[in-house]
């Protein structure tokens, strides 16, 4: 086995010391759990006969005896989520697989699932980054019945994985396997779709066009194919070992899908045997396995964000700094849109997620040792599964290099850093998402244009005020300020101004879609302007600096902008609707984006 490079080996022990009294806390709660209450054996008759009564005769006396396992699933499903449609099958099928082991599975729950993409730019994306600590609650309520051995986690997008981890890990002595659904068929190509959004922000062409080049994107059952935060989601589950190995971008309604499906019944069941509960597999080597993928892949921002919340969540602590220590170690190895030209079906094609870790693994920048699903390590993630007739198999990926416009090796990559950048300053600390950014736009001076809010950024885009060089700053965007909504509908009018000549970067207090890229964008600035960050003091024609190279997201003449007394959040423009007025209590305790963006009151997500 390779060394462990010292670098990626430094942060993991930081970690672990910074992380020693909470990790040690979360694993006393897991032992005392475990011992005081074990699935189903402290249960009355009545209990059981509530908790079986729909069952089929068979598994009725299975569950009734307690001596057979019994899955939990609990599933993101919804018809509306083309990611998501595809789990209308599973629990049948992982019925099946459970009863012809002898065990038995029930959908222990359902959990919300919201889409950005239909969000965007809407009232909607407001709840969006709450909708996470939604499904975290709404999985533990599923579990809450302790009727359950094991749990299988049927989610994909973008806050729904992250919800369900926290979730699981919440109940950390259950073993938990992810089950992805796999992405749908590539359409129209990404650069093709983005030439018409500009072409729409240009006013070339009309709300038509539009829709029909929407519509040949985003067009039948499964993930959408770029590489953005639902991708991301499924990429972290492999370089943590949660998923069945090689199960990330399989297409769905497949025998290979459904095999891999079945299989991780067989795991959750062989982790039942060895008493392995999630919250001991997961720790530090997990969390920096998770930000090296990131780096490696220039996966997506948002997850500078969910990474900490999920790590919290087993007592682990990790930081900015530790994201932006790993990119220094780790080279960018894959380009996927936004990064690049393919898609992930493209990306899977020439080896995908195996073919990267393989080459991680033999560089010494990955943690292969970790405990996982699989009860191998990595070892079986650095190889893809395939079918031998109907049996499933797993053989070596194509390895790094042979297609080096998508993946390349460790000795000759993309860039020599990660896709990650944390810049800090006078305005505060942001993260940059350098890999979708050609060099020579990695850094930027310019007067700033100061916006309350998105809306006002395209009438000024409208109105020809944004014609030059140009820091365009969107504040109280945070998750105190309105619950961090997604900017992705600025990209388009951002990446025009930019093909037009002027060089333009965003700063912000909130999020950028997984999917954005080109423009220079500074994203969860903290401390937020609702907080009275520094945003707050900007003023239109102030002098910015974004510098990703330096680490720098400065502010010239620093003693008079310190001086200024700081706007205060703007009143909002008419009723909270939309449910958005049900949140309230959830904008009131949110920690900073930066230690996570939860509004749990528990030690471990950094509440009191």
């Amino acid at each position: 086995m390779t060394k462990l490079d010292t670098r990626i080996a430094a942060v993991t022990n930081e970690i672990a010391r910074r992380s020693g009294k909470t990790r040690e806390e979360y694993l006393a709660r897991i032992a005392f759990t475990r011992a005081h209450h074990p699935p189903r054996r402290a249960l009355s008759c009545g209990n059981i006969a509530h908790a079986a009564a729909a069952c089929s005769v068979l598994d009725k006396a299975r569950v009734a005896g307690g001596e057979a396992p019994n899955i939990g699933i609990v599933t993101a499903y919804n018809d509306m989520l083309s990611a998501h449609q595809p789990y209308e099958t599973y629990p049948a099928l992982i019925r099946e697989a459970a009863r012809k082991k002898g065990a038995t599975a029930q959908v222990a729950g359902g959990v919300p699932a919201m889409c950005d993409g239909v969000t965007q730019g809407q009232p909607g994306m407001e709840m969006s980054l709450f909708s996470r600590d939604v499904i975290a609650m709404a999985t533990a309520v599923s579990l809450s019945h302790n009727v359950f051995d094991a749990g299988l986690f049927l989610g994909v997008c973008d806050k729904i994985v992250p919800g369900l981890v926290i979730g699981a890990l919440t109940f950390g002595h259950l073993p938990a396997v992810f089950v992805p659904a796999g992405p749908m068929p590539s359409g129209l190509s990404n650069d093709e779709k983005v030439r018409v959004r500009k072409e729409y922000a240009a006013g070339t062409v009309g709300r038509d066009a539009l829709l029909a080049s929407e519509m040949k994107s985003y067009h039948a059952p499964g993930t959408c194919t770029f590489y953005g935060t639902a991708n991301s989601n499924q990429m972290m589950m492999e370089f943590m070992g949660l998923h069945v190995p090689g199960a990330a971008f399989v297409p769905p309604g497949t025998p290979l899908r459904d095999a891999l499906t079945a299989r991780a019944v067989d795991l959750a069941l062989a982790r039942t045997k060895d008493g392995l509960g999630v919250g001991e597999m997961i720790d530090a080597r997990s969390i920096v396995n998770a930000m090296i993928g990131l780096n490696a892949t220039g996966g997506s921002t948002n997850h500078l964000i969910h990474l900490v919340a999920m790590a919290r969540a087993a007592g682990i602590l990790i930081t900015l700094e530790d994201f932006a220590a790993i990119g220094e170690a780790v080279p960018l190895l894959a380009r996927v849109y936004p990064n690049g030209a393919a898609d992930v079906n493209q990306f899977q094609a020439v080896g995908g997620i195996a073919s990267v870790m393989a080459e991680l693994a033999g560089a010494g920048l990955l943690h292969v040792d970790i405990e996982t699903v699989a009860g191998h390590g990595l070892a079986d993630h650095l190889r893809e599964p395939f079918m031998m007739g109907r049996e499933l198999g797993w053989r070596d990926a194509p390895a790094a290099g042979e297609h080096p416009t998508i993946i390349r090796t460790v000795a000759a990559p993309f860039e020599a850093n990660g896709g990650l950048a944390v810049v800090k300053g006078a305005l505060g600390t942001a993260v940059v998402k350098a890999s979708a950014v050609k060099p020579e736009y990695r850094s930027l001076t310019a007067a700033a244009a100061v916006f309350d809010d998105p809306e006002k950024v395209e009438e000024a885009f409208r109105a020809g005020q944004l014609n030059r060089d140009v820091v365009v700053v969107v504040r109280f965007q945070g998750p105190k300020a309105n619950g961090m909504p997604e900017l992705h509908s600025l990209m388009p009018m951002l990446g025009l101004i930019q093909d037009r000549g002027h060089r333009v970067a965003l700063v912000t207090d909130g999020r950028l879609s997984g999917a954005s890229g080109k423009v220079l964008s500074a994203l969860h600035v903290v401390p937020e302007a609702a907080m009275g960050g520094p945003l707050a003091r900007l003023r239109d024609g102030d002098v910015v600096t974004v510098d990703t190279e330096a680490g720098i997201l400065t502010v010239a003449d620093a003693k008079t902008f310190a001086a200024r007394e700081a706007a205060v959040l703007p009143l909002a423009n008419g009723p909270l609707d939309l449910g958005r007025d049900l949140f309230a209590s959830f904008r009131a305790v949110v920690q900073p984006a930066d230690q996570g963006a939860a509004s749990f009151g528990t030690r471990l997500l950094g509440g009191n």
